[in-house]
């Protein structure tokens, strides 16, 4: 009997660290919206709402930005969440782990009414930036992405609080938490944080004209770029029409499609994301550590009268930079930021589709995504010269679809830039003979596998192998 014990309690002991450890690799995420200064946040919301069940919701907050610089919306978030309420027990059949509607009501807030700096300062907090402080403060060392879509002034309000509340040592602390994504800059906060708080990790393209704007690659129509599943007569039968209640609740678009999106698709479980490391590349996007050269950008078509001055950066930043690109659609090759997202566009799209088609049908009736494998280790050690195999063995995929093997170098993510000797798209090969360099420095090579099954809408999922070559 004490050895029957000893061994559920073993057990037990086990499945605990398992669900702990499942809980650790979740991000942690917060939102900060102006929603109704264009109808893209609400779409953003639907699709974060479809992969919720892959992060922990720490805050929905609403909040002012340049464009609508009086108001804050949190009930426009509430109507998309009563949407999602309806739907969420069905997206339970298909994977576990989504919020339920309390939950993720209970942390829908909202910041001043205000614009920018005005809203920084004693006396200014709100209930959205006294959320932030307190969620910083939580007993749990992940850090917390903070998704800006519109100003970050909550979030500077909250920032400016723990400076002048808390210790140096403390306030370093919660600092070394933050995550910060803000697309471009929409009130004059975002700068102010970048200069006065310059350890907490921002990925920005600076500034408040947004032509040079890695985002764009989400949505507009870019040259060599897939325009048509994007289109609004993609989203109607994919995402709008006959879709149940949050496909109903997407709005058509005004300016362009989910440009706040790339804020979080970084965050989805695909096996290409990486967002400690934004200089890897994926869906939403790749960016590189720098000191970014000033540019004026309130120039040209986004140029606004009474709009803030840009300034020069004061430090490095995650900001763009440059992937080449063979094109699907006219096989031509574009060198450009916006192409490190736009590069992924049918994936992600076809994922948003799949995922929307889970609202309403069982499993049975839906696509889900294949799990790929690899035969060795993520990360490799070879010799300069030295030949050595790529392999997906053991790949497979929930629905028994048959699946599509591509490999391919990522040169802009490793420090050796120049083509390895393999099949440069090694496609419909699950096991690739490579040869590695000659190299007379330490060099490192991501290679990536994709692999797509061939259900009624295809679906991606990736595998990342470093390999170190050593001279």
């Amino acid at each position: 009997m004490k050895k029957i014990i000893k061994l559920l309690l073993l057990v037990s002991i086990s499945f605990f660290a398992i669900v702990d450890a499942q809980a650790q690799r979740k991000p942690r995420v917060l939102v900060l919206s102006d929603i109704e200064a264009d109808p893209d946040d609400t779409q953003s919301f639907i699709r974060f709402l479809l992969y919720s069940n892959q992060w922990d919701v720490e805050g929905l907050i609403a909040t002012t930005s340049i464009h609508q610089q009086k108001r804050v919306a949190p009930e426009s978030i509430l109507r998309i969440l009563d949407a999602y309420k309806k739907i969420q027990p069905n997206l339970l059949q298909h994977e576990k782990g989504y919020p339920s509607y309390d939950m993720l009501k209970a942390v829908v807030k909202k910041g001043l009414a205000v614009y920018g700096m005005e809203g920084v300062g004693e006396g200014k907090n709100s209930e959205g930036s006294d959320w932030i402080v307190k969620v910083l403060e939580k007993q749990d060392d992940r850090p917390l992405w903070v998704c800006v879509w519109g100003g970050p002034n909550t979030l500077a309000e909250a920032l400016w609080k723990i400076k002048n509340t808390k210790s140096a040592a403390d306030a370093s602390k919660l600092y070394k938490k933050l995550r910060v994504y803000t697309i471009s800059d929409q009130d004059d906060s975002g700068p102010w944080i970048r200069k006065n708080f310059p350890d907490i990790f921002f990925v920005v393209t600076p500034g408040y004209n947004y032509t040079h704007a890695t985002w764009l690659g989400m949505s507009f129509p870019m040259p060599g770029s897939n325009a048509e599943v994007t289109s609004n007569e993609w989203l109607a039968k994919n995402i709008q029409q006959g879709h149940g209640p949050l496909g109903a609740a997407y709005p058509d678009v005004a300016y362009g499609m989910e440009g706040d999106t790339p804020s979080f698709l970084n965050m989805i479980d695909n096996g290409l994301n990486d967002p400690e490391h934004p200089n890897y590349g994926g869906w939403g996007g790749r960016y590189e550590l720098y000191l970014p050269k000033f540019e004026d950008s309130n120039t040209g078509m986004f140029k606004r009268e009474n709009w803030p001055k840009d300034e020069p950066e004061t430090r490095a930043i995650w900001t763009n930079a440059n992937d080449s690109v063979v094109s699907s659609v006219d096989k031509k090759s574009y060198v450009g930021n916006r192409e490190t997202i736009w590069r992924w566009r049918v994936d992600f799209q076809n994922d948003f589709a799949a995922r929307m088609q889970w609202t309403t049908k069982k499993f049975s009736e839906c696509n889900h995504p294949p799990v790929p494998r690899l035969g060795h280790s993520d990360h490799l050690t070879v010799k300069s010269g030295q030949q050595f195999h790529l392999s997906a063995a053991g790949s497979t995929d929930p629905d028994g679809d048959s699946m599509s093997y591509l490999w391919f170098q990522y040169p802009e993510a490793g420090t050796y830039k120049g083509t390895v000797s393999f099949r440069p798209y090694a496609s419909n090969l699950y096991d690739v003979p490579v040869t590695a360099p000659v190299v007379d420095s330490v060099q490192t090579i991501h290679f990536i596998l994709k692999v797509t099954d061939k259900g009624t809408i295809p679906l991606s999922r990736y595998k990342r192998v470093i390999v170190t070559v050593t001279p």
